[in-house]
C-alpha cells in the first residue's frame, strides 16, 4: 500500500472581497481535490479555511503516488490482422509500430464479440509531488472570479495581489511557482499582532499554529461560531438579545482574523426613529450588531461590533465607534422629520420626472398601470377595489423621500410608516411596505389582500414590459430580477391561494401598454417562463418531474389550480393502481394519436355503447359512465385527489379490455366506436393531468 501524507495548500494575499470569500475557499478545496482525482491520487477528504488574507486546503491522507497501472490498447480485428498465409497484414503491422514493439509481442483479445490483437502496456504511477503545481494551478485557474487583477510587474492575475504560498506535503516542502510567488513551508499570523512568518512542520500543525504564534482563526465556521457566540454573550451583559442577521456574520467573519468583541451606546433620543431606520443604520452601514430588549421587541441604545485587533485602549475604539454612528443617526433623525412634512401624495407629480425604463416610460406611467391592474385583480377575487387602488397609486412615492435616498434598502417600509403618519388606511400602508414582498427566496408573503394585489400587479407589470421590449433574462444575467418576480408571483397565488387565470392577468397587464400593440404577442412567453420557474418551484420541493409534467400537459392557467392538480397526482402515484393505468393511457394515447394521424384530440369522447359486442367492453363503457358522473363534479370544485381515486377504480376493467378487445377492427362503426371509449378515458382522467407522462 503506499504511503500517505497530508497535504497543505494556503494562498497568502491582500485582503479579499468579504462577499465572495467562503466561495472562493470553497471553490478552491474542491477544484483541488477534483484534480486529484483526475491523476488516480487517493486521498480521504479536503478541507478548506479562509481568512480575509488567506485561502488554504488541508488534503487529508493523500497517497504520495499513483498507483501502477495497466492500459490496454486494441487493434485490428484478428481477421484483418493476418492474411490466408498466417502473415501479418498492414493493419497488424501498422499497429505494432504505433506501440514500438513487433507484431509477434502482441497479444490476443477473445470477447463474446470476437477477437483483436492487443498490446498490453505497464504504466509506472508518477510522484504526487511532480504532479501538484499543475494541480494548484489548474484549481487556481477555475476559481469563480468576475475580474482578476494583476499587480506589480507580474503577468499572473487573481482576485488580489499573492505575497507567499505553502505547499507542504507531509513534512516535505514542494516548491513550485504560484502567483508571482515559490511556495515554501511559511505561513503569516496576524497583520498587526504577528505579521512574522511561521514555519510549519505539517500540514496538520497549520490551525494551531496559527492560533497561538498568529493570531488568527484560520477556520472559518469556527471563527463565525465564536464570534457568534461573543456578541450573544455581550448583549447578555447588556441586558438584551443580540440581532444577529445571518449575513452580517457572514460578512462580519469574511473580514477578520483575530474577532474581539465589543459594545458601545448612542443617545436614547434616536430610539424614536422606526426600528427599521435604527437597525440600517447599524447592521447595514456599519456592520454593528443591534441589540434588543430580552423579548426581541424593542431597540436598546446599544450596539456590538468586532474588531480585528486586540487593542490596548478598547475604551478608545468604542469612543471612535461611538463617533461614527452618532452622526449617522442625526441625519436619520433629520431625513424623518423632514420627510413628515409632507404627505406621500403630494409626491405623485415627481413620479413623471423619473424613468423606469425609457421603451415604458415614467414611474407615473408605471403606478397608472400598476393601478388598472390591482383594480382588475381586486374584482376577481373579490376585494376592496378602492384601498387596492389607493395603495397602487401611492406605491412607488416613497422613492422620493430623502429618508429612502439615503437608504435605498428601506423602500416600501418608510412608505409604510409615512402613510400610517399621513391617515392613511392600515391596510394601504402595510400594502406599500408588502408590494416588494417577497424579496428573496424563502421570504415572507405579503399578509393583507391588498398587500398581495400590489405585489402581484407590479410583478407582473414589469414581467409583461420587460419582455415586451426583449430583453429577456439570459444564462445568469437578470438586471430587472424577473426570475424572481415570477416566483414571488407564483408563490403568492399557490401559497395564498389566490385562484386567478395567470394568462389573463397577464394579458391585462398587456394591454396596459396601450401605445405597443405588440404587448399582447408577449403573454405567451411570459405565462412559459413562469412555467419554468414553477417547476423549479416544485423539483425543490421534491416533487417528481414527470408529475409537473403530467400536469403542465394539460395547461392548468391558475397556479393555485396547478398547485392542487399536483399533489392530487402525487398522491395518485401512491395507489396500486398507478402503474397500470399509467401505461394504459400510454397505450391509449399511442392508439388515438395513430387513428387520428398524429392528434389524439381529433377523436371525439363519446360512447355510443349500443354498437359494442364485446362484454368487456360493454363493461367498461358502464363502469366509465359510473365513475364519470362522480368525478366531472368532482374535478368542477377542485376536487383532485377524489377524481384520481375514483378513476383509479377502472384499473381491472381496462385491463380486461385490452386483453379482450381488438380496437383496431375492419368495421369501420365499431372501430369508430372504440376509439370513443378509449378518447373517454382519456378525457376523465385529464380532467386533472394526463397520466401518460408519468414514468413507472
Amino acid at each position: 500500500m503506499s504511503e500517505l501524507r497530508d497535504l497543505l495548500i494556503e494562498i497568502g494575499t491582500e485582503e479579499l472581497p468579504p462577499g465572495s470569500l467562503r466561495r472562493l475557499a470553497e471553490a478552491f478545496a474542491n477544484e483541488v481535490h477534483l484534480g486529484l482525482e483526475r491523476h488516480n491520487l487517493k486521498h480521504t477528504s479536503q478541507h478548506w479555511y479562509a481568512t480575509p488574507r488567506r485561502l488554504a486546503a488541508l488534503i487529508k491522507n493523500l497517497a504520495v503516488e499513483q498507483e501502477d497501472r495497466e492500459e490496454i490498447r486494441r487493434g485490428p480485428a484478428l481477421a484483418a490482422a493476418y492474411d490466408e498465409a498466417g502473415k501479418p497484414t498492414r493493419a497488424a503491422e501498422g499497429f505494432a509500430k504505433s506501440c514500438h514493439t513487433r507484431v509477434s509481442d502482441l497479444e490476443t483479445l477473445e470477447t463474446d464479440k470476437g477477437s483483436w490483437l492487443v498490446y498490453r502496456l505497464a504504466l509506472k504511477g508518477k510522484s504526487t509531488a511532480s504532479l501538484l503545481p499543475e494541480i494548484i494551478e489548474t484549481a487556481l485557474s477555475r476559481l469563480p472570479i468576475a475580474r482578476r487583477m494583476r499587480w506589480g510587474d507580474f503577468e499572473v492575475e487573481f482576485v488580489r495581489p499573492v505575497h507567499w504560498s505553502v505547499v507542504l506535503f507531509g513534512n516535505e516542502t514542494i516548491k513550485c511557482p504560484l502567483l508571482g510567488t515559490v511556495s515554501g513551508n511559511e505561513t503569516r499570523g496576524h497583520r498587526f499582532l504577528n505579521p512574522k512568518p511561521i514555519k510549519l512542520k505539517s500540514p496538520s500543525e497549520y490551525p494551531a499554529q496559527l492560533r497561538t504564534k498568529g493570531f488568527v482563526i484560520a477556520d472559518f465556521e469556527k471563527r463565525k461560531q465564536q464570534i457568534e457566540k461573543a456578541v450573544t454573550r455581550a448583549a447578555e451583559k447588556l441586558e438584551g438579545r443580540a440581532l444577529i442577521d445571518a449575513n452580517l456574520l457572514e460578512e462580519v467573519t469574511s473580514l477578520v482574523e483575530w474577532p474581539v468583541v465589543i459594545n458601545g451606546t448612542f443617545d436614547k433620543k434616536f430610539l424614536e426613529l422606526p426600528r427599521e431606520v435604527l437597525v440600517a443604520s447599524m447592521q447595514d452601514h456599519q456592520k454593528y450588531f443591534p441589540v434588543t430588549g430580552k423579548s426581541g421587541r424593542k431597540l436598546l441604545n446599544y450596539f456590538i461590533t468586532v474588531m480585528n485587533i486586540k487593542s490596548r485602549s478598547p475604551r478608545e475604539v468604542i469612543r471612535g465607534n461611538e463617533r461614527v454612528i452618532r452622526p449617522r443617526l442625526a441625519d436619520a433623525d433629520f431625513f424623518w422629520r423632514r420627510d413628515l412634512g409632507r404627505k406621500l401624495e403630494e409626491l405623485i407629480p415627481g413620479l413623471k420626472d423619473v424613468v423606469f425604463e425609457k421603451e415604458l416610460g415614467t414611474l407615473h406611467d408605471k403606478t397608472e398601470r400598476i393601478k388598472r391592474l390591482a383594480g382588475y385583480i381586486a374584482d376577481r377575487l373579490g376585494a376592496d377595489k378602492k384601498l387596492a387602488e389607493r395603495a397602487a397609486a401611492l406605491c412607488k412615492c416613497d422613492l422620493f423621500t430623502e429618508m429612502v435616498g439615503e437608504f435605498p434598502e428601506l423602500q416600501g417600509t418608510m412608505g409604510r410608516y409615512y402613510a400610517l403618519k399621513n391617515g392613511e388606511d392600515p391596510e394601504v400602508a402595510l400594502a406599500l411596505d408588502e408590494q416588494y414582498m417577497p424579496r428573496y427566496a424563502g421570504d415572507r408573503l405579503p399578509g393583507t389582500a391588498t398587500g398581495r394585489i400590489i405585489a402581484l400587479a407590479d410583478k407582473l407589470d414589469t414581467l409583461l414590459g420587460i419582455f415586451c421590449i426583449g430583453q429577456t433574462p439570459t444564462g445568469d444575467k437578470d438586471p430587472y430580477g424577473l426570475r424572481r418576480s415570477a416566483l414571488g408571483c407564483l408563490r403568492i397565488m399557490i401559497e395564498c391561494e389566490l385562484d386567478l387565470d395567470l394568462a389573463e392577468c397577464l394579458a391585462q397587464a398587456a394591454r396596459g401598454f396601450s401605445d405597443r400593440p405588440d404587448a399582447a404577442n408577449s403573454v405567451p412567453a411570459v405565462f412559459d417562463f413562469m412555467m419554468e420557474r414553477l417547476r423549479r418551484y416544485y423539483l425543490d420541493e421534491g416533487i417528481r418531474p414527470d408529475v409537473f409534467d403530467a400536469v403542465l400537459e394539460c395547461r392548468p392557467v391558475s397556479p393555485h389550480d396547478f398547485h392542487k392538480r399536483i399533489h392530487a397526482v402525487t398522491a395518485f402515484t401512491r395507489l396500486a393502481e398507478a402503474d397500470s393505468l399509467a401505461a394504459a393511457n400510454k397505450r391509449i394515447q399511442n392508439i388515438l394519436r395513430q387513428a387520428g394521424n398524429g392528434d389524439p384530440d381529433s377523436i371525439a369522447p363519446a360512447v355510443d355503447a349500443s354498437l359494442f359486442t364485446e362484454s368487456a367492453e360493454k363493461d367498461l363503457a358502464k363502469k366509465l359512465a359510473d365513475a364519470a358522473r362522480k368525478a366531472q363534479p368532482l374535478a368542477a370544485t377542485g376536487k383532485y385527489t377524489e377524481v384520481l381515486k375514483e378513476l383509479s377504480k377502472l384499473r381491472n376493467t381496462v385491463d380486461t379490455f385490452f386483453d379482450k378487445v381488438m380496437v383496431m377492427v375492419e368495421d369501420n362503426m365499431l372501430r369508430r366506436a372504440r376509439l370513443q371509449l378509449l378518447a373517454q378515458i382519456r378525457h376523465e382522467f385529464r380532467q386533472v393531468a394526463d397520466i401518460s407522462r408519468l414514468q413507472g
